[in-house]
């Protein structure tokens, strides 16, 4: 029988239980019953994450540096992704305590979008805080409002009409959605044939919605994000999404200025609420986007493997 050592952390926490749950197995390797190395094929891993039944999973597969950082597998309960943001935060936390286990200023995911480099900062506000350098956004085609609005289940007058709705990436795909105000946001309630028919249609598969009136005065955003064509109906805590967002924000100048610096919250409306950070900055013709935000381990276990 073959054993994996998994850790469950929570990302973008505000406090224990909140935030984005993660599962991290530390390695895509199992020990066998003779103490033999025993590889992890990728329908294992995707049982697993489906078992685990989180936002997503994921696999370090490498302990050892490859060309300066760790080969790391993200799953949700359905597919493998290119690149997620809570999980490339939590897992870089569990490399630096687990694996590397000294402090460091610096640990690099090899993801399939590339090389992620994650920084630990402290400050007086946050404590310990975890950034994540995302790639340069792409901006793609802008979608109709009213199709939009159908697939919410709102009235087109709900969403803010001085700025587009867009699908961005810096790694994976949003459809970005800005609405008027918090009420319109917790009214909600997606509508799954009309959704699963505009995916059908785009290179994105989730939507991001935000607003700028929030339930902490502190914060500068409100969001929700629905991801049901990847197994998650609405996710509590959504840092590549965020990313996109704040590229978006540049962009299209929505605070009237070429650089962000914000609070974003999310998941209230779910039960996890979540504070992701958000810097973005835009120099000559391209955007700087990093993401940030607390880690806390929540528990150790075994998973284990006929």
């Amino acid at each position: 029988m073959k054993k994996l050592i998994f850790y469950i952390v929570d990302v973008f926490a505000v406090e224990k239980y909140t935030g984005n749950q993660l599962a991290v197995f530390t390695n895509g390797e199992a020990e066998g019953p003779n103490g033999q190395v025993l590889s992890l094929s990728e329908a294992q891993m995707q049982q697993i994450a489906k078992e685990v039944n989180y936002s997503e999973t994921t696999f370090i597969t490498s302990t050892q540096p490859q060309q300066g950082g760790y080969d790391v597998r993200i799953f949700t309960p359905r597919k493998e992704l290119d690149f997620a943001g809570h999980p490339t935060l939590g897992t870089a936390y569990i490399i630096q305590k687990e694996i590397i286990k000294q402090p460091v200023a610096t640990v690099k995911l090899n993801l399939p979008v590339g090389q992620i480099p994650v920084t630990w900062h402290n400050s007086k506000d946050h404590g310990e805080v975890l950034w994540m350098r995302q790639n340069p956004p792409s901006f793609q085609q802008k979608l109709d409002a009213a199709s939009l609005a159908a697939v919410l289940n709102l009235d087109l007058y709900d969403l803010d009409a001085r700025f587009p709705i867009q699908e961005v990436s810096t790694g994976t795909p949003f459809i970005i959605v800005p609405l008027t105000n918090q009420e319109t946001l917790k009214r909600i309630n997606l509508n799954k044939d009309k959704y699963f028919q505009l995916v059908a249609q785009t290179q994105a598969k989730a939507i991001l919605v935000f607003c700028p009136e929030t339930y902490a005065p502190e914060n500068d955003l409100s969001v929700r994000v629905f991801a049901d064509y990847l197994g998650i109906p609405e996710d509590p805590a959504t840092g590549s999404a965020n990313g996109c967002l704040a590229a978006y924000l540049v962009e299209h100048s929505y605070f009237g200025n070429q650089s962000v610096d914000i609070r974003v919250e999310q998941g209230y409306e779910i039960g996890r609420p979540s504070l992701l950070l958000l810097r973005a900055q835009r120099y000559d013709n391209r955007i700087d986007v990093s993401v940030g935000g607390k880690v806390m381990l929540i528990a150790k276990g075994e998973f284990f493997e006929e």
